[in-house]
């Protein structure tokens, strides 16, 4: 099947031609004649998302997630990871066990992150303190029988924090870093033992010092560790995000972290067991905390696009960097024998059409 584009972005280069795919695969780039219109490029992934359209990750069933997905292909997104905060332990059973038994086929789920419990309570931002653990081998072990758990983020410098992180890296969890307190040569150790990225940059964490940078600082000057950011305009100002964003280079990777509000009209939801306010674009707890987002993942590429980064940099960080961050070769490109995993944009970036595995699953 010809997609009838007229170019595509193939790594880090526009390719002139059509795009053909076939058994769920990219067959060919560059093909003549072009198509008329519409850049193709790999289907965004979001690797951290709490909810979407009145939908909280901690109940859904399997038609939410459908749904869910539905509403995210409209915004190019073909690939992501229900993430789950910091809850009361049977929450995550629940969660888990319902991803497991859920099938849909308008996206690709990753598995499940748990952004929790083993976070710290002086850094836990819009998650309820009292539900944050001290690092458990046992507990995780359930976590991971009870699952598809992908991707977990941990405060290291919690006693345990690095034997468990060694633990999950065996069991093929990606293991990021945040909510946490930590300073440099601990998130170095941390990261010596596997850990791979840092959740949300100088979000909830030890601030950044010049004599005490904290995991931001150890992260950023690593070139081995990613940077996950939320480019919403709320949550970093602009030198902030090209501050990281030209510091990690390719290692930089947008995330929504959006939750149950995002699509909706402003008012109250749910973040986990938490009421958040949506107003004007932020979520915050009562006390003025920002919960989450609302954002996008294809808003967060014209963000970053606005902010005077080059497009194809952009859209990188929302296709091929969070691809290698969870390591997933098969996805995040659109190399011959990929995942016909597309989304066609228009002269604006805008979403005009989003393939998942070589089926439509949205079109203007």
């Amino acid at each position: 099947m010809r997609l009838g584009v007229n170019a595509a972005l193939v790594h880090d280069r526009i390719v002139e031609g059509d795009v053909a795919v076939e058994g769920g695969l990219i067959e060919g780039v560059g093909l003549s004649p072009a198509g008329r219109t519409g850049l193709a490029v790999p289907g965004f992934i979001d690797v951290q998302i709490n909810g979407f359209d009145g939908v909280d990750f901690t109940t859904a069933d399997a038609d939410d997630y459908t749904r869910v997905a539905g509403c995210l292909a409209s915004t190019g997104v073909t690939t992501f990871q229900p993430t789950l905060i910091t809850l009361p332990v049977p929450d995550y059973f629940g969660a888990l066990g319902r991803l497991r038994s859920t099938s849909i086929t308008n996206a690709r789920i990753l598995g499940m992150h748990l952004e929790g419990p083993f976070l710290s309570p002086v850094r836990s931002g819009a998650h309820d303190p009292r539900n944050t653990l001290s690092p458990d081998p046992k507990l995780t072990r359930r976590f991971l029988d009870a699952g598809p758990v992908t991707y977990m983020t941990i405060a290291p410098e919690l006693p345990g924090a690095l034997d468990l992180i060694e633990m999950l890296v065996a069991e093929g969890v990606t293991v990021a870093l945040g909510h946490t307190d930590a300073d440099a040569p601990t998130a170095n150790a941390a990261f010596d033992r596997g850990a791979r990225s840092v959740t949300h940059i100088f979000g909830a964490q030890r601030p950044w010092r010049h004599r005490d940078p904290g995991i931001s600082g150890a992260a950023l000057v690593r070139d081995d560790v990613f940077i996950t950011a939320i480019v919403d305009g709320v949550h970093l100002a602009p030198e902030a995000v090209k501050l990281a964003a030209n510091a990690a280079g390719v290692r930089f990777v947008l995330i929504t972290d959006a939750i149950s509000a995002a699509g909706r009209p402003d008012g109250r939801y749910l973040l986990g067991d938490r009421t958040v306010i949506l107003d004007h674009g932020a979520c915050r707890l009562e006390n003025g905390t920002l919960a989450g987002s609302v954002l996008t993942m294809d808003q967060a590429v014209r963000n970053m696009i606005d902010l005077g980064f080059d497009p194809l940099r952009a859209v990188a960080a929302a296709t091929s960097a969070p691809a290698e961050l969870v390591r997933r070769p098969d996805l995040g490109s659109l190399e011959p024998g990929t995942a016909a995993d597309v989304c066609v944009l228009d002269d604006s970036y805008q979403v005009i059409r989003t393939i998942v595995g070589g089926i439509e699953s949205f079109a203007l």
